[in-house]
């Protein structure tokens, strides 16, 4: 007797594992996203609004002292109202180098604002949107623009603080990242795999 051929068993499995891999790469990441430590990023508001131009994106450094990009920079107009994008504390406001910066504390992580000349102090309780501040002209990274560099840190790790508002980058993200592959293509009736294989996320 002769035994079917397992050619076109395989050619269905593969199939479907293409098939998801190219689903896959269509996922675009919500606003709440993994950060190393496992959380959830929060879900913030935009610091101007109307929801400004991102004139310069995040590009954070490859070391401590390299150069990069530690924040964005978002288009507006001098004394135009600038908004905590998370609630928290003001944990700084004051200025540093000639330039106005307002810090908002957000437990782990904390908000950066430049150049504004704040109108909230230290110890100020505010929830997400309250104003801060006022956008200022000198100290721009814009100039003879006016814009607000708006910075997200953990610790001592600088975080794309686009992530806040569903404006970060997009993620590729297979679809069936939290369970083995095997049983991703089982749910997609396309053939069963006699052992599983561990997704990597």
């Amino acid at each position: 007797m002769t035994r079917p051929h397992p050619l076109p068993a395989l050619l269905a499995v593969f199939a479907g594992l293409l098939t998801g891999l190219l689903a896959g790469l269509l996922v675009q990441a919500a606003p709440a996203r993994a950060e190393p430590g496992g959380t959830q990023d929060p879900v913030g508001v935009w610091p101007l609004l109307p929801v400004p131009e991102v004139v310069r994106h995040f590009d954070p450094p490859d070391s401590p002292y390299g150069a990069g990009h530690r924040g964005v920079d978002l288009a507006g107009h001098a004394g135009q109202p600038v908004r905590t994008a998370l609630p928290g504390t003001v944990v700084f406001a004051g200025p540093i180098a000639g330039r106005g910066v307002v810090v908002v504390g957000h437990g782990a992580t904390r908000t950066t604002y430049e150049p504004v000349a704040a109108t909230a102090t230290v110890g100020t309780t505010l929830a997400a949107g309250q104003v801060i501040g006022t956008l200022q002209l000198p100290g721009s990274h814009c100039f003879p623009r006016a814009c607000l560099h708006w910075g997200w840190v953990a610790g001592d790790t600088y975080l794309d603080p686009l992530r806040l508002v569903g404006a970060g980058p997009v993620r590729l993200l297979p679809l069936w990242r939290d369970q083995p592959v095997a049983r991703a293509i089982e749910r997609r009736g396309v053939a069963t795999i006699a052992t599983d294989v561990g997704a990597t996320r």
